[in-house]
């Protein structure tokens, strides 16, 4: 009786360390949208698609939904692995977000254990998070913002910010704190315009100045606000790595050998991730988007999201150990192309067996793909719904629509819609006076320069007003959007 897939493991080791980090991004990426769609009235994360017929389960949370034992197929070797796989994705239903534990979030996706979050995405332990993507780690009052961690707040405009304070239009930002107009600092805080700099204060320009001639010249800079648009765009879109050894990356801290790409904390051997860090150390890893982990964890293989433990394979937003192929399980063990799990082990489609009886299914499966030239593949294209330019593979990369319509991914043509009531007080951004905001703001819809529309909400209206904050000037996709850029 086999007791071990080492055999197969190390198949599929040997092929994702091959892949290429375009492929990485087409594949692994392209399944984290940033659009919210209206279905049937519901706020859902998933579009319409002919690809997989969804069932939404309205505002059911990810930790308090049953294991949908009820779902289950009994594998067809007649048929391929990625048929036996669709036909049970076809009958499972899904929330139409993915949130645990958290409160006054319902216009955000994928949010555990925080509140007062609102369109934005990938928040844990937060609050009062708008318009922000990956903001972790009892971080608050975060607004128009990318990887925000560490017991940060009050930061705006801001990427990449870590255990720091009162951060306004920055970006990588370590332990500091009252940062205007900077990049790549550590151990800062009262600096406007600087760059490249540790353990400095009072600084204009990388010049120091007094205290008291600083905070004249600070409130000469911050009265200007018509240049803050300007102020922020030049900013340096690059960070200087530090304290790691051997990589090939953006904003990569504490780690060692490290080859593709951004965002990285504490990690050991890896090659193709994005936004990977947290509380333990990573080893050994490859092909992974958005993970973070409590203790160590090793042996990752082609991965996107929330918690990693060890021994995971070609897995979708899953926690536990020795899964493969699974989409969305939760604290499962040796589970084999699973869906909607929870607290599971030796399951194959969903169904239960035995531990003798799965490992002898497992190796029979895993022999079937491996002699059809399939093990080790990601999900195809065809489970993937979401339209391409959508996602954040679409803004880590320029990808051309030629480029990702001949892989048969969907590309969105033309703008999202957006409601707006009938007489609505529409107003170009350029036409506001940005140094006399009241709340009638509130009523208003504002239109950016590229004709994209957004509201400014209560929340946001008393940040603003607090830190005498002009409003934003874009779009809060653009928003987003603009923090993940690197060149």
């Amino acid at each position: 009786m086999i007791k071990t897939l080492d055999k197969w493991e190390v198949i599929i080791k040997e092929k994702r360390k091959r892949t290429s980090f375009m492929v990485f991004l087409k594949e692994i990426v392209s399944l984290w949208p940033l659009v919210l769609n209206k279905k049937d009235w519901i706020i859902s994360r998933y579009p319409d698609s002919s690809r997989i017929r969804w069932t939404i389960d309205d505002r059911k949370f990810f930790d308090e939904m049953e294991s949908t034992s009820d779902s289950l197929q009994c594998y067809d070797f007649s048929k391929d692995f990625f048929w036996n796989y669709k036909l049970l994705l076809n009958e499972t239903y899904f929330p139409n977000l993915l949130h645990i534990s958290s409160e006054n979030s319902d216009y955000s996706d994928v949010v555990a254990w925080s509140k007062n979050i609102y369109l934005s995405f990938v928040v844990m332990e937060s609050e009062n998070v708008l318009y922000s993507y990956g903001v972790k780690d009892n971080s608050r009052n975060i607004l128009n913002s990318v990887v925000v961690n560490k017991q940060s707040e009050n930061i705006y405009m801001c990427s990449w910010i870590s255990k720091s304070f009162n951060i306004f239009y920055s970006k990588y930002i370590e332990d500091s704190s009252d940062i205007w107009f900077c990049d790549n600092l550590i151990w800062c805080h009262d600096c406007i315009f600087c760059n490249d700099l540790e353990n400095k204060s009072f600084f204009i320009g990388n010049a120091e100045f007094s205290k008291a001639d600083f905070l004249k010249e600070k409130e000469n800079i911050l009265n200007q606000k018509d240049k803050f648009s300007d102020w922020y765009d030049v900013l340096n879109k690059r960070w200087e790595n530090i304290w790691s050894i051997g990589i090939n990356g953006n904003r990569i801290m504490n780690s060692t050998n490290i080859e593709n790409w951004c965002f990285v904390d504490w990690v050991k051997n890896w090659r193709n991730l994005v936004m990977v860090w947290w509380k333990g150390l990573f080893s050994d890893c490859y092909d992974v988007y958005d993970s973070w982990t409590w203790d160590d964890s090793h042996d990752l293989y082609w991965l996107s999201g929330w918690w990693m433990w060890n021994n995971q394979y070609n897995c979708i937003t899953s926690l536990g150990s020795y899964l493969y192929y699974c989409n969305f399980c939760w604290e499962c063990s040796f589970c084999l192309w699973c869906i909607w799990l929870k607290n599971k082990m030796y399951c194959i489609l969903n169904k239960q067996y035995s531990k003798d009886e799965w490992f002898e299914m497992a190796d029979k499966i895993f022999f079937q793909m491996d002699e059809a030239w399939i093990l080790g593949d990601f999900f195809p294209w065809d489970m993937n719904p979401f339209y391409f330019n959508d996602t954040v593979a679409s803004i880590l990369w320029d990808f051309t629509k030629e480029e990702v319509i001949k892989d048969w991914f969907l590309w969105r043509e033309g703008k999202i819609n957006v409601d707006i009531p009938e007489n609505s007080d529409v107003i170009n951004f350029t036409d506001l006076n940005l140094e006399n905001l009241d709340e009638s703001i509130l009523e208003k819809v504002i239109r950016d320069n590229n004709w994209n529309y957004y509201k400014i909400v209560k929340m946001e209206y008393e940040f603003l007003k607090k830190y005498d904050l002009p409003l934003p000037w874009m779009h809060w996709l653009d928003r987003i959007r603009s923090g993940f850029r690197f060149e």
